[in-house]
């Protein structure tokens, strides 16, 4: 917390204080008010209680003299008498119109009024009664009212009288001195900075922060004094300034501490105190604001010993290292620095010199001694990072320089230069490249197996790739012979291949091979004669692809192809089997039950007929059954005939042939589109879930309605129904073949798996979403197609 928070809270506390005492004698004034009309109440009532039974007008006599509104009533609220000031304070005159005092009185306080006036029943006066009273014009005034009753002769209640004293002000200063004290609580309990209130260096007071900060509970900080928590960390003791501070010699002191934890540990905080004066300019309480620094003073001394190993390391480095300040002066060399430009001088005592004048005596030491300087001005007002700038020097040795800036929080603070003596490794560099194209050929082929053999088949080099495509090490390999090491599983091709390439010819062939950990390995081999300066062979070269992954995708592919070929061979022989060997039985069982009931009906009784229409419709299920299977079958087999569908004259179709319900329709609210596909797979798939739906629905009312929407590369349709719905469980099950909902006979529990199929084929997606006892809608997608 800085200074200007201080003040803040500073004068915070002060308007408190000054608002406090102003209500304090505010109180007073009115108290002192409050008992003059008490006073004044006792004397007239005796009076009063003459004067209302003989409703005598020269009431006003009695109490005219009152200065605070004054008020009598009968028991029902109704005003008997009031003198001017009540007149004017209320806002009307009870002479002209009848005035019931509830009428004025808010409706938060209705309650607590009434249970006012039983008690005054009870024990014959109301003192402090506080109230809210909305007058005329919606003018809301806080008042305070003290009462008595009334009796006559026989002691009965028979009115009540009050002064009314008004308190609006009072309220407001007390709302508002309470607005300021919570506000004041707020910003000290959510400051990070520790804060207590001390008198005399006890504390009276502390916050969530500083009781945080020590560990103890709040109660058990108050009436400790800051010397038993604290010791100072100078040899000036912080209590000798609050002796001073006592004396009215000091206002506020800044100073480090150390704080005693509950738990004996410490930590340090700066700490700053501040006197709070009183209307007598002493010393009245001091208030302390504590700002935990244990990780700045921690972070201080690792940056301290972080610059001692930094500098350390820099006097080491065999790199020239010149740093400068903002300001262009030396900040910090090492003796490399000095030695590359022969500096007499040693790295400290060139400490605060001007660079300028460093670059006016180094330049001399480079060919281009101008050239030096303005590259230096130039890299000096982009402030970029430059680095392997090179520079070559008198002698022949050739230096690279690299510049950095230093920034802090986007400030510039200087920059570094760090100069490299690359002479040697520049002259390096220059041999190196005269072998690159020597072997540029190797290196271009590094992700393939390498091996040079000589005319006897021995091992003369291997590259890494060849180790691990045969398992062994380099040293394993190198000396031995080729074909004894790695063993091929047709050794006698790869010895053939060998003299074809003593004789100077090349080929590229696959062979089988084992490696060291005996796997078998698919290798495609590419070789050719090596030959020496005179052109003689002197061994081979071959270079090897590891094929393997590749191998066995392709045989697993083949296999799968055949395996696929098998499955669909059968299955259209199932087909076959289904369309003919077992629709004619059923056809047979049709036509037999079909005679039966022709010819024995005048015999059969009623149970018998029954069970032929039984049979009948059993054997309609399983015609139905195997024709759902036929279609499963090829639903995604049979060659798609794409062409333009008009979707309306599809479902206008569907609405004619399938059986609907007579309490269910079917309704397209938007005019479906034109799209490209097979047209009786879309019948297909529209008629099995349209079907599906309509069946399913007990309402008295049936709806299912085809939706669709765009989606850019796709269509996508909806069917919804206000059907039974379908339980969550099921959701993905009846997509699956023979899978169906219920105990409808009607249903195979194929068509959902035919849609699934068919919307399969054209790169959809098909899904359902159902709430039980509500409706269900199934979508589905469509890749668009174009013709």
């Amino acid at each position: 917390m800085d200074n200007k928070e201080v003040v803040l809270l500073k004068k915070a506390l002060e308007r408190q204080k000054k608002a406090r005492q102003q209500a304090e004698r505010i109180l007073e004034a009115k108290s002192k008010e409050l008992y003059d009309v008490s006073h004044h109440l006792r004397e007239a009532n005796s009076k009063l209680e003459n004067l209302l039974s003989e409703k005598s007008s020269e009431l006003d006599g009695v109490f005219i003299n009152i200065i605070d509104p004054y008020v009598v009533m009968d028991l029902q609220f109704n005003v008997i008498n009031m003198n001017r000031s009540a007149k004017e304070f209320l806002g009307f005159d009870h002479t002209t119109k009848v005035v019931n005092l509830s009428q004025f009185i808010h409706p938060d306080y209705l309650s607590y009024t009434n249970e006012s006036m039983r008690s005054m029943m009870e024990v014959g006066t109301l003192s402090n009664y506080r109230a809210k009273l909305i007058l005329n014009d919606g003018i809301k005034k806080f008042v305070q009212i003290n009462a008595s009753l009334i009796y006559d002769k026989n002691h009965k209640p028979i009115a009540a009288q009050g002064i009314i004293r008004d308190i609006t002000s009072e309220h407001e200063v007390k709302k508002l001195v309470s607005e300021q004290k919570k506000q004041l609580d707020i910003i000290v309990e959510n400051s990070p900075l520790g804060i207590i209130l001390a008198k005399d260096g006890i504390i009276i007071k502390a916050n969530n922060t500083f009781v945080d900060m020590l560990g103890y509970r709040e109660d058990e900080l108050k009436n400790i004094s800051l010397k038993a928590i604290s010791e100072p960390d100078n040899d000036f003791c912080e209590h000798d300034q609050i002796n001073l501070m006592h004396a009215g010699k000091l206002d506020k002191f800044t100073t480090v501490l150390k704080f005693i934890k509950k738990d004996g540990s410490n930590f340090m905080a700066k700490t700053r105190m501040t006197a709070i004066l009183d209307n007598e300019v002493k010393t009245d309480y001091q208030v302390a604001m504590i700002e935990d620094i244990s990780k700045e003073l921690d972070a201080d001394r690792k940056l301290k010993a972080s610059e001692n190993r930094l500098a350390v390391l820099i006097s080491n480095l065999q790199t020239g290292v010149l740093l400068e300040d903002e300001d262009g002066k030396i900040a910090l060399t090492n003796q490399m620095f000095c030695n590359l430009f022969n500096i007499e001088q040693t790295p400290n005592q060139l400490i605060g010199n001007d660079c300028v004048e460093s670059e006016e005596h180094n330049k001399k030491f480079f060919k281009n001694s101008e050239k030096f300087v303005t590259r230096i001005e130039e890299i000096l007002t982009k402030r970029e990072t430059v680095l392997s700038d090179e520079l070559e020097m008198i002698d022949g040795r050739i230096l690279e320089r690299d510049y950095i800036p230093i920034n802090n929080d986007g400030d510039y603070k200087g920059h570094l230069w760090a100069y490299h003596d690359v002479t040697i490794s520049k002259n390096y560099r220059k041999n190196l490249e005269a072998q690159r194209e020597k072997y540029s050929s190797i290196i271009a082929n590094m992700n393939l197996g390498i091996v040079e053999v000589d005319n006897q088949d021995i091992i003369q080099m291997v590259n890494h790739s060849f180790c691990q495509m045969s398992g062994f090490d380099e040293d394993e390999l190198l000396g031995q012979v080729l074909s004894k090491i790695i063993i091929f599983k047709k050794n006698e091709f790869f010895l053939e291949k060998n003299i074809r390439r003593l004789k100077g010819e090349s080929d590229s062939y696959e062979v089988e091979v084992f490696n060291k950990q005996r796997n078998i390995k698919h290798w495609l081999v590419s070789g050719a004669p090596r030959y020496n300066d005179t052109g003689a062979v002197i061994g081979s070269i071959g270079i090897h692809l590891d094929i393997t992954d590749q191998k066995e995708l392709e045989l697993q592919k083949e296999k799968l192809v055949s395996e696929l070929e098998n499955s669909n061979q059968g299955l259209q022989e199932y087909a076959h089997i289904v369309s003919h060997d077992l629709k004619s039985p059923l056809r047979s069982i049709s036509a037999l039950a079909t005679w039966l009931y022709e010819d024995y009906r005048d015999v059969l009784n009623e149970g018998g007929k029954q069970n032929l229409e039984l049979m009948q419709e059993k054997v309609a299920s399983m015609d139905k059954l195997i024709h759902g299977i036929l279609e499963y079958s090829t639903a995604n087999s049979s060659e798609l005939d794409d062409s333009k569908v008009d979707l309306n004259t599809v479902i206008s179709d569907i609405g004619e042939t399938i059986y609907i319900p007579e309490h269910v329709k079917l309704v397209v609210p938007k005019t479906l589109p034109t799209i490209v596909a097979d047209r009786i797979k879309m019948h297909q798939v529209f008629q099995n879930i349209i079907g599906n739906a309509v069946v399913h629905i007990e309402r008295e009312k049936g709806l299912v309605e085809v939706l669709f929407e765009d989606l850019d590369d796709q269509w996508q349709f909806t069917i919804s129904d206000n059907g039974v719905g379908i339980p969550e469980e099921y959701h993905k099950k009846i997509f699956d073949i023979f899978q169906s909902i219920g105990n409808n006979e009607r249903s195979t529990g194929i068509g959902l798996s035919i849609v699934k199929k068919i919307v399969d084929r054209y790169s959809g997606t098909v899904w359902v979403d159902s709430i039980v006892g509500e409706g269900t809608q199934f979508h589905f997608t469509i890749k668009k197609n174009e013709i």
